[in-house]
């Protein structure tokens, strides 16, 4: 797995990781995930427990979900269509604790996002539609699931969507807690 990690901007323990991708006339081939490779450029030697996959059409927002027990990192990527990927710190000893980071991925970027746990993740769907994996450090656990709401006015997330657009959101994201209401961590 031939891999350029570079830390988040806002946050450098969010990790976006490129892969090296090799092309020719034919097409393109890359290394999707190593252990070996990805712990020895990472430090994180967590094992990958869980896998899903999900699929959305345009303007559909996810999140922004956690869990407070059984906390999940995650490695997510896109291999369809393009997603602006977001997560936020909830760790009060950190010193981006309330601060977010974005990035966009793309089935034609090839990058991947290492989120730790103790942070809140979602993400948009930019394109016609999209296919985002994750791996996860732990499995889902609906009793400590919680939601952040997206559109939080004290965290200002940038959403990338067009001016005054509302994205389409299930249930349990429309009713989200805001910052102030969350469970954060220690």
């Amino acid at each position: 797995m031939a891999i350029n990690i570079l830390a988040s901007p806002e946050i450098p323990d969010v990790l976006i990781i490129e892969p090296k991708v090799f092309s020719d006339s034919r097409g393109w081939f890359y290394e999707s995930f190593n252990q070996e490779e990805f712990s020895k450029k990472t430090g994180i030697i967590k094992p990958f427990v869980q896998d899903n996959h999900s699929f959305s059409k345009q303007f559909i927002l996810r999140g922004l979900h956690y869990q407070t027990e059984y906390t999940q990192g995650k490695l997510v990527r896109v291999i369809h269509g393009r997603v602006f990927d977001v997560a936020v710190d909830l760790r009060r000893s950190s010193k981006t604790f309330g601060k977010w980071t974005g990035q966009e991925l793309s089935a034609e970027n090839h990058r991947q996002l290492w989120i730790p746990e103790g942070f809140a993740h979602g993400f948009v769907v930019l394109s016609e539609e999209a296919h985002f994996l994750y791996k996860t450090t732990d499995y889902w656990h609906s009793a400590s699931e919680q939601c952040l709401i997206w559109n939080d006015p004290s965290l200002n997330i940038d959403w990338h969507l067009p001016t005054g657009f509302h994205p389409s959101l299930n249930a349990k994201d429309a009713v989200g807690k805001t910052w102030k209401e969350i469970v954060t961590f220690a």
